[in-house]
């Protein structure tokens, strides 16, 4: 899968321009897209600032020579690419198997244009299908209530434990989260605006109508094939129409 990943990665590096702002995104395969953007960088051949979304896209991203800002010191950012766990045919996503949901949302929000990079296995025909959790972020004191509302909804909630720790895993900005499963998820715009909607949420890894394009790698490995998907973004919170 590496290769395919590699391969959708290189092909939306291709529409990084010097003198861009670029949303960095989190995971093995946004990880690809980084490594070739700091190649480009150190040969002079681009002139970027990045914008991490997680600790270890910072670390990696400096360790390839990008220069980087947070999103405190901007209100808008050229293009980001990112990787995501799901892709329905609309273009919806699941994100967050690595815990940087709420990060990762943020920089695709801010982005003029959001890019997907994703291997043919997160092409999905329904969001949850596969029994792939949501990932909500909570603040402490309200884990029990949102638990109770997530399964009021229909959900299934189990708090995120990691390895190589004593209890749940916590974010990069200091929450836990709770994995929720729902099945396959018929209406996902809808389940959206009703997590958005429970005080104690900090973020989920529903992403919909946000990217503007998605990029699969398809087999073989030995000799990969792109497949570019555009869709019309229909959330943008800059100037345009919320959802």
């Amino acid at each position: 899968m590496d290769a395919l990943k590699r391969a959708a990665a290189l092909a939306a590096v291709d529409q990084v321009e010097s003198g861009m702002v670029v949303g960095l995104g989190s995971g093995t395969t946004a990880a690809f897209a980084i490594q070739a953007l700091g190649e480009r960088v150190r040969q002079g051949r681009l002139r970027i600032v990045g914008v991490p979304t997680s600790y270890d896209t910072r670390t990696l991203a400096k360790a390839c020579g990008i220069p980087l800002c947070d999103t405190i010191d901007i209100d808008r950012i050229d293009i980001t690419i990112d990787g995501a766990d799901e892709v329905d045919p609309a273009g919806n996503l699941i994100k967050g198997g690595g815990g940087a949901h709420v990060m990762e949302k943020l920089v695709a929000a801010l982005a003029r244009r959001f890019i997907v990079i994703v291997d043919e296995s997160k092409l999905v025909p329904i969001l949850g299908g596969r029994n792939y959790p949501v990932p909500v972020e909570v603040i402490a004191p309200a884990l029990p209530f949102v638990t109770r509302c997530v399964q009021e909804l229909g959900g299934k909630a189990t708090i995120r434990n990691g390895s190589g720790k004593l209890g749940p895993v916590i974010s990069d900005l200091g929450h836990p989260i709770v994995n929720v499963d729902f099945g396959p998820i018929a209406d996902p715009l809808r389940l959206s605006r009703q997590l958005d909607s429970i005080p104690g949420v900090v973020g989920h890894g529903l992403f919909i109508g946000m990217c503007d394009q998605v990029i699969v790698g398809r087999s073989p490995a030995e000799s990969p094939k792109v497949e570019v998907r555009p869709f019309p973004r229909t959330v943008r919170y800059s100037g345009g129409e919320w959802l």
